[in-house]
Formats: structure tokens, sequence, C-alpha cells
């Protein structure tokens, strides 16, 4: 699962292109999944306090980190909440995506989703079968 938080849109834009089961992350929501974090960054660099916030209900969880960003306001800053989470609680930047990305990013955020998932859902199959 993606758990996502958007502002300006182009976070939900790109997760709705993904076509991969996603949640948007709100107050009330504590996730018992392992999931990919997609975030944008706040002003200049900062992780966005409602991700901070499920971040601490819910990061140990976390199986990496997407962000959003412009790389207009320049390299330094670009994507910086994603750094900082991956550093935060040590899991993979698994892609920074300028605006709402090209192609090749959403490419590589699949691979990177069905890598990462690939074993759950065999292990759900297994179950399945068991029952």
């Amino acid at each position: 699962m993606i758990a996502f938080a958007s502002r300006t849109g182009n976070v939900r834009y790109i997760v709705s292109r993904l076509q991969l089961p996603a949640i948007e992350i709100a107050e009330d929501i504590k996730l018992a999944k392992p999931f990919l974090l997609f975030t944008y960054t706040d002003g200049f660099g900062d992780v966005p306090r409602s991700v901070a916030r499920f971040m601490e209900r819910c990061g140990k969880l976390c199986q990496g980190v997407i962000v959003s960003g412009n790389s207009n306001f320049g390299h330094r800053v670009f994507g910086a909440a994603g750094d900082a989470l991956a550093r935060q609680w040590q899991v993979p930047l698994v892609r920074k995506v300028d605006m709402r990305g090209f192609a090749e990013d959403y490419e590589a955020i699949r691979r990177y989703y069905e890598q990462c998932f690939r074993e759950e859902r065999k292990s759900d199959e297994v179950l399945l079968e068991v029952k």
C-alpha cells in the first residue's frame, strides 16, 4: 500500500496514475501493514507536519519514501523531506519526483513497489490456500 500526503495535488495525481493500492494520510489513519510513504516537501525542505505525525504512529512499518518537490528551488532543498524521512526512519529513498514527474518515475516506483510487496502477496496467497 502507498500512504500519501498531497498539498498541491501533484502527489495525488501521481498516485492515481500508478494505479496501486493507496490511502491518503489523515489524523485518524493508523496502518497495520507495511507501506510506502509518498509525500511532498514543505517550505524549503521540511517534512509536512501531518506526515511527521503519521510516521510517529506508523513509521515502523514504512518500507521506503517517495517524495515530490520542485527542482526550481535548488538541489539542496529539492525533495529534502524525503531525505530527512529516509534518514530518520532508516528506509530507502525510492525516488525524488519533480512536480508531477515523468513516465520513468512512475515505472521506477511501480518496480520498487512490486519488489517490496511481492513476498507479502505470496504469503497472502499461501494463507488463502491453507484455509
